[in-house]
């Protein structure tokens, strides 16, 4: 894929700290850490978005994510939980369109996170939240 960071990384084109590779998957460390040890974990053929990649790999992305949680928490650096973090799609935040998931180490008061906040919408009704269920049950293709 032309002017993808990532392809360019797995094609050995961009420099990256590899902390993982296989014919799969490839994890190396964030350019922009949240924090010490904020790995990246990619497949080893482009895809923009998770709809775009078959279900064994999606699925296999994050069995590597918890692999290298896993190291984290054994590790040398902070690490007393794990954010794991994909976003698929330019309004959920996604930058590069290349999928990946975050695997960002955590510790009390880092100043990182997301933050819900009660209040902004008014609380669901299990009335509201079994319609909407309904009409995501209706479009699953299992």
């Amino acid at each position: 894929m032309s002017n993808c960071v990532f392809c360019d990384i797995l094609n050995g084109q961009a420099e990256a700290s590899i902390v993982y590779r296989d014919d799969v998957s490839c994890a190396f460390l964030d350019l922009f850490p949240a924090n010490p040890g904020h790995v990246l974990v990619i497949p080893a053929q482009h895809a923009a978005y998770m709809r775009d990649l078959p279900e064994e790999t999606g699925g296999y992305l994050f069995r590597i994510g918890m692999l290298i949680a896993q190291a984290l928490h054994e590790s040398e650096f902070k690490c007393e939980g794990i954010n794991y973090h994909l976003a698929d799609g330019a309004a959920a935040g996604q930058e590069i369109f290349h999928v990946h998931l975050h695997i960002i180490p955590r510790v009390q008061g880092d100043g990182f996170g997301f933050k819900f906040a009660r209040g902004r919408t008014p609380e669901s009704t299990r009335s509201d939240l079994d319609s909407v269920a309904e009409k995501i049950r209706a479009m699953l293709k299992r």
